[in-house]
């Protein structure tokens, strides 16, 4: 049975962004936050998923169901 995952609200967003091919300058901007801080949400993301790279962590999160 695999393990729930859990991501918050600002590690699904910074994704969806990473999604539509954002760069996570880009991201961060749309989101109001600091690049540095939008990396951090994305390395936690990755740690939780799994995974180590922005395309697999979408496409993980795709899979979940945590992103459409």
């Amino acid at each position: 049975m695999e393990e729930e995952v859990r991501l918050t609200a600002r590690e699904v967003d910074v994704l969806r962004h990473l999604a539509r091919g954002l760069t996570y300058a880009q991201a961060a901007r749309e989101l109001r936050m600091s690049a540095h801080t939008a990396a951090t949400h994305v390395k936690n993301a990755y740690r939780k998923l799994g995974v180590h790279s922005a395309a697999a962590a979408v496409m993980q999160a795709v899979r979940l169901g945590l992103i459409l």
